[in-house]
């Protein structure tokens, strides 16, 4: 990195399990990361973000711990993560582990102490409510579908579950289950991580349990005690430490997000909000097929950078991750062989031009598309499947779902890293746990090195540019052209330096804005040569002096 200031970083986020595997379980481990710490240098990248890989049953893959403080066998031992660090960090690269600390599996022995009776010490760990047999608690719905509460036979009372029933929501009242909590975020900072990336960190404060007009978000989400929490959090654990912290917040405001991430409130470093990948919901629904409004995306991403840029707080920007479709088959176009790359490199430049942290998600800095699945069966993701089950529930046409699917299935981005055209892409030599996108032998890490002009290095070169630019670290955003329908218009200043983010998302030729400045030398571009209009898709980065 051209400096120590996080704020220039660019993290590579890894989903451990379709990353690589070496040894033909079918599933990635932890030494199919060592085994590509070179690929890394090579892109760029200054931190890996690993999806956890502490010991879980895998109902929600990985993201139901079981315990805490030992590495899921599947993904390898102690000692490869160990390794994994020692050697990450020879190579100048920094690990980030994904903690969730709203919940935990019902396989954790807290929560099998918890449920044996309303009075042993670990019952008040969750959250526990009375109720009758066939009436929860509250009305509020599970995130994966269906009430959020399970009945407990054996004491007869629900536990609050947001996410999959053997996802048992933590009681952050309990002054006893926040301090274990510190202590195992402790030992992993002593263990030599050097980042956390905190699970739906904004939900861990619940208010009233009533019932609700809605899904219930507004008794939990950003809740009364949550900046108490994670102040708390911060001085008892990373606080003092040179630690890299993210918060993953669901459907949370701009309000609350400055708070989290104002340094002088001692919180966190920065935060993923959602808001500009639902863009393609109708009326907020998920599954449901729908172009994505443009006007919208712009809208929401800008109204995000100039809010936060103003108020001292912090963002992630992202396209992908482990819970989102792949961004150049969402927002681009994958269509074609020319369309894919011309987009894939757009998205891109429109994107790490803006200010904050940049995310890089496993596979698409190659342009990795989503598998377009046609059956059932393909689908591992517990949304997915309980999805088709209630709209099936619903009298919803099965191919219908199926098409929902497979432009909104969390599964579109967890098929496996394409390396090269051999079989199962070279992700293993075993049967993939879930299967390669039929596209492998065209998109692939191996082709995309041999080729100068692919979606790699334009990527390698936008995060050359964030660790040297300054303008783009620390520049106030000026939003251009918002109600264009065509064009994706910014600008970042800085002590007189201007960069000018342009991008065209469509797939036709679009006339050069007038009202835009042309001069300046172009940093990167997904074209050979500048014309008078925007190409298909045409995307590019001009730097210059302010006026």
């Amino acid at each position: 990195m051209a400096s120590t200031d996080w704020r220039k970083s660019v993290v590579y986020q890894i989903y451990p399990k379709s990353f690589n595997d070496t040894t033909g379980s079918g599933e990635g481990d932890i030494r199919g990361i060592i085994e590509k710490l070179d690929y890394f240098r090579t892109l760029g990248v200054d931190y890996l973000w690993l999806t956890p890989v502490y010991e879980s049953p895998m109902n929600d893959n990985g993201y139901d711990i079981s315990n805490y403080y030992e590495v899921n066998p599947q993904f390898g031992t102690k000692e490869d993560l160990e390794e994994l660090l020692e050697k990450a960090h020879d190579k100048g690269l920094k690990i980030m582990m994904d903690i969730v600390i709203n919940h935990t599996s019902t396989e954790h022995h807290w929560f099998v102490e918890s449920r044996k009776s309303r009075d042993n010490k670990y019952r008040d760990y969750y959250i526990w409510k009375d109720g009758t047999y066939d009436t929860p608690p509250t009305n509020w719905e599970s995130k994966f579908g269906g009430n959020a509460w399970a009945y407990d036979e054996n004491t007869n009372q629900y536990y609050l579950r947001l996410f999959d029933i053997t996802q048992a929501d933590l009681n952050w009242e309990n002054e006893d289950m926040r301090r274990d909590i510190y202590d195992m975020i402790n030992y992993w900072i002593d263990f030599g991580v050097d980042g956390f990336r905190f699970d739906v960190v904004n939900l861990i404060s619940k208010g009233e349990f009533k019932d609700s007009e809605g899904p219930g978000k507004e008794f939990y989400t950003d809740g009364p005690k949550v900046h108490e929490y994670i102040n708390e959090l911060n001085r008892n654990t990373f606080g003092d430490r040179d630690i890299m912290t993210v918060g993953e917040m669901s459907s949370t405001t701009i309000e609350h997000c400055l708070k989290y991430t104002n340094p002088e409130r001692n919180e966190l470093n920065s935060v993923f909000n959602f808001h500009h990948l639902k863009v393609d919901y109708p009326g907020g629904e998920k599954w449901a097929l729908a172009n994505f409004d443009f006007l919208e995306l712009k809208r929401i991403l800008m109204e995000w950078q100039v809010a936060m840029d103003e108020g001292g707080g912090w963002n992630a920007i992202f396209w992908c991750n482990h819970d989102q479709p792949r961004v150049v088959s969402r927002f681009g176009n994958d269509e074609t062989e020319e369309n894919r790359v011309l987009s894939g490199k757009m998205l891109a430049i429109a994107l790490h031009g803006l200010k904050g942290t940049p995310y890089i998600y496993q596979g698409e800095e190659i342009g990795m598309t989503n598998p377009d699945f046609k059956r059932i069966d393909q689908y591992r993701d517990v949304e997915s499947l309980n999805a088709y089950s209630i709209l099936r529930d619903e009298g919803m046409d099965a191919s219908l779902i199926l098409d929902i699917l497979a432009t909104k299935s969390r599964d579109n981005s967890r098929t496996p890293v394409q390396w090269d055209d051999s079989k199962h892409a070279g992700f293993t030599e075993g049967v993939p746990w879930i299967e390669v996108s039929d596209r492998y032998e065209e998109i692939n890490v191996a082709r995309a090195l041999e080729d100068g002009n692919s979606i790699f290095y334009t990527y390698q070169k936008l995060i050359q540019l964030r660790h040297e630019l300054d303008v783009l670290t620390y520049g106030s955003v000026e939003p251009r052209l918002m109600k264009d329908e065509d064009l994706f218009v910014y600008e970042r200043l800085y002590e007189g330096d201007r960069t000018t983010v342009i991008a065209n998302f469509r797939n036709r030729e679009v006339p050069y804005p007038e009202s835009i400045d042309a001069e300046g030398e172009v940093l990167l571009s997904n074209y050979e040569d500048r014309q008078d209009v925007l190409r298909p898709f045409e995307a590019m980065m001009i730097y210059g002096q302010s006026k």
